[in-house]
């Protein structure tokens, strides 16, 4: 680790209002190389990210693709899933962040971080940043399962443009995920808060089917699902349709999330008994 943020100082740690923009920066990058590091020796964390995409997108193709959309046109399927895929991934790569940092408390390694003069803004974002890149490469291994299986896209920059909106709402996501993980008890519990929110948005919206032959009540609800609006949005970006309302709105959320839970979750982190 660099030499930045080797020792520690005696005393109180340093406020982030005393460290400047550079050294923000600099251990910023310092714990991104580290989180990097981590991965290289432990591989394993990898799987979520290399397996899900693969299983998630066989597994609906395969067992509910003939249902929605007959089995001779599957191909019709994997269009419509794999945008809506793509927001799932997000969503799933942002509860592993706050399992992944609950842990990291249980081992005190968050512990050691505190009590060096570090901003403790740089920590959380160096975790994000890195489970940024994890979310890239589940989205591209998702998009090479979808491709192998029939994906057509008729906008290229689109599809890019769908993938970055994917990564925004993710960030705003993971600031959720992060605070949980700082004041949730365990790694299970993360786990299992992340399961009871994350079910009812995934499978009420319009990731997997249309909307429309859902009852009017859960209709109302994927209508205001960020999700929904997420996988719209993507599906219009890569094969065309109107994309400005649900662009705008996935935008919203992805700021409205991150204004709201990026000074909680720095607090939790920085006031942690």
């Amino acid at each position: 680790m660099s030499a930045a943020i080797a020792t520690p100082h005696a005393g109180a740690p340093a406020s982030d209002a005393r460290i400047g923009l550079r050294g923000h920066l600099r251990h910023t990058g310092a714990l991104i190389r580290r989180n990097l590091l981590w991965i290289r020796q432990d591989p394993e964390s990898m799987f979520d990210a290399v397996l899900f995409p693969i299983v998630f997108c066989l597994l609906f193709v395969f067992v509910f693709g003939g249902a929605i959309s007959g089995a001779d046109n599957r191909q019709e399927y994997v269009n419509y899933l794999v945008p809506g895929l793509m927001a799932m991934m997000g969503m799933n790569i942002a509860q592993g962040v706050g399992t992944g940092f609950n842990q990291d408390f249980q081992t005190g390694v968050m512990d050691r971080f505190r009590s060096l003069p570090i901003g403790r803004a740089s920590v959380l974002i160096a975790k994000i940043v890195v489970e940024i890149g994890r979310m890239l490469v589940a989205t591209a291994i998702l998009l090479a399962v979808g491709f192998a299986l029939g994906l057509t896209v008729s906008d290229v920059p689109g599809l890019f443009a769908a993938v970055g909106l994917s990564m925004v709402f993710g960030f705003g996501v993971m600031w959720i995920f992060l605070t949980l993980g700082v004041v949730m008890k365990s790694a299970q519990a993360v786990q299992a808060m992340g399961f009871l929110v994350l079910m009812p948005l995934q499978f009420g919206s319009s990731i997997f089917a249309p909307t429309s032959t859902m009852p009017g009540w859960l209709q109302a609800f994927t209508d205001y699902n960020p999700l929904s609006s997420l996988a719209d949005a993507a599906r219009g970006l890569m094969n065309g349709g109107p994309v400005a309302h649900d662009i705008l709105i996935t935008v919203a959320w992805s700021a409205v999330l991150t204004a709201v839970m990026m000074p909680i979750a720095v607090r939790k982190y920085s006031t942690k008994a």
